[in-house]
């Protein structure tokens, strides 16, 4: 019988990487500190969202020359003379809106609603419309402290526009230059002044702050109108023309008794590197919702055929080592006939990630979405798992006894000893005496999840082989 465990003195190389987890929390998962709320609104592109990066100092808002480009209302942490506040975006306001640009202003109006204090951006070059006006009027019923912002005044000739909007009734006008940052600093030491030193609404969500959830998904599955059903709110734009969510949106929502955060993001057309535009830096801007959150719903258009789109959408999850709940939307349209086939497509199209938890929901109906709960606990039970060194390796040698490691060049490897090198994901790392096959690992992962569990988590298997050093 083969002994694979036995101790030895020889040396081996191991890499820093390598070492167990100290059970540290990663810096998402700490408590979040309540911040004054400022909501910056104006008509479309008179610059709202190059002025919110130029006042939290980096490119985080999604900007393009065309107007309509931000949609939802988007939060972003900021810090001006050693305080922090969080600067919301907004899309175009436009009192009499119609359509999809009415669910865009009505974002504008919650943010103003929620905000401690707010900012209307005007366009100096062109000076006051009868939009600018028709929203001043609303700031002034509002009883919010309000700054009024002239952007586009890039040099001194220019001032004078910005005197102008004096006729708004709201104030001195700041005139600032989103492009070269000309007059930012006065504008932020106004904004100070303006936010309270504590935010109006304080809401906890427990020792670690709620935990954090991507909905990602291509084009038009049902992202927003799922995060809608869930807030019980209409908290993003829903619109049929695919495409509507730019930026990421957060938003804690109450499900199975827990509170979570939940972020709405821009469905993926294409590769990042073959994307352009605000398109580009939307890819982006998911990409990091993915990394800063702790588990992906992976939202699938169940009344459809599983696409191309829907693949890069799955790998990108799992690149990031997130815990993956798939959901199946738009159940209601799936009828007898499609149940089948989609049962196929998926034995077909998704054999990689059959570990990843199933939840069958309708954000239109609210079918099932109950369901996401238990799922999202479980996939995060099993994202933080941790194996007793002790415990990995008696299985490990009843594995290999029963199925050893197929014999490659003549010799067959020997199976040293195993250690769980982390979590979130869980990440194990054996060593051997020589290369373990493809197949092999894979069997080895198949069995590490028919034994221990590890529903909706990936999981990394690494092997070390032991290189004898030489003793001088």
């Amino acid at each position: 019988m083969t002994e694979p465990f036995e101790p030895n003195n020889e040396t081996w190389d191991v890499d820093e990487d390598l070492a167990v987890d100290d059970g540290g929390e990663p810096a998402w998962a700490e408590e979040a500190v309540p911040q004054p709320v400022l909501a910056v609104v104006g008509r479309p592109n008179v610059g709202k969202s190059s002025l919110v990066n130029r006042l939290i100092g980096r490119r985080e808002a999604v900007v393009e020359d065309v107007p309509g480009v931000t949609r939802d209302r988007v939060a972003y942490d900021a810090l001006w003379l050693g305080r922090k506040f969080t600067v919301v975006d907004t899309g175009g306001w436009e009192p009499d809106a119609q359509g999809r640009a009415a669910s865009i202003a009505a974002q504008a109006e919650r943010a103003m609603a929620l905000a401690d204090a707010v900012m209307l951006v005007v366009d100096a070059r062109v000076g006051a419309t009868e939009t600018d006006l028709a929203v001043a009027r609303v700031l002034q019923r509002g009883g919010k402290p309000v700054i009024l912002a002239a952007n586009k005044v890039d040099d001194e000739r220019t001032e004078s526009d910005a005197t102008e909007l004096w006729s708004l009734g709201l104030g001195e006008p700041f005139a600032v230059s989103a492009l070269h940052g000309r007059g930012s600093g006065d504008l932020l030491d106004a904004v100070m002044a303006l936010l309270p030193e504590a935010p109006q609404d304080r809401f906890g969500g427990g020792a670690g702050g709620p935990r954090r959830v991507a909905l990602v998904g291509r084009p038009n599955v049902g992202k927003s109108s799922l995060l809608n059903k869930l807030t019980g709110e209409d908290r993003s734009v829903v619109d049929s023309v695919a495409g509507t969510t730019v930026d990421p949106v957060d938003s804690l929502v109450e499900l199975g008794e827990e509170t979570w955060r939940f972020v709405d993001t821009a469905g993926l057309r294409r590769r990042v590197s073959h994307a352009s535009g605000s398109e580009y830096y939307a890819s982006l801007r998911t990409q990091s919702a993915l990394e800063a959150a702790e588990v992906a719903v992976v939202l699938l258009d169940a009344s459809e055929p599983i696409s191309e789109q829907d693949q890069r959408v799955i790998t990108m999850a799992i690149e990031a080592g997130r815990a993956v709940v798939v959901a199946y939307n738009k159940w209601d349209l799936v009828d007898e006939e499609r149940r089948p086939q989609l049962e196929k497509e998926i034995d077909r199209e998704l054999v990689r990630i059959r570990w990843a938890l199933r939840v069958n929901v309708s954000a239109r109906t609210g079918r099932a979405v109950d369901k996401l709960a238990p799922a999202l606990r479980l996939a995060l039970d099993s994202w933080g798992q941790r194996i007793p060194t002790g415990k990995l390796n008696a299985w490990l040698g009843e594995l290999v006894a029963a199925n050893p490691p197929p014999v490659r060049g003549g010799k067959q490897p020997r199976i040293l000893f195993a250690t769980q090198a982390g979590t979130k994901p869980p990440r194990f790392v054996i060593f051997t005496t020589g290369f373990l096959e493809p197949a092999y690992r894979r069997y080895i992962e198949r069995r590490l999840r028919e034994d221990f569990g590890f529903p909706g988590s990936p999981i990394g298997i690494s092997i070390r082989v032991k290189e004898k050093r030489v003793r001088k």
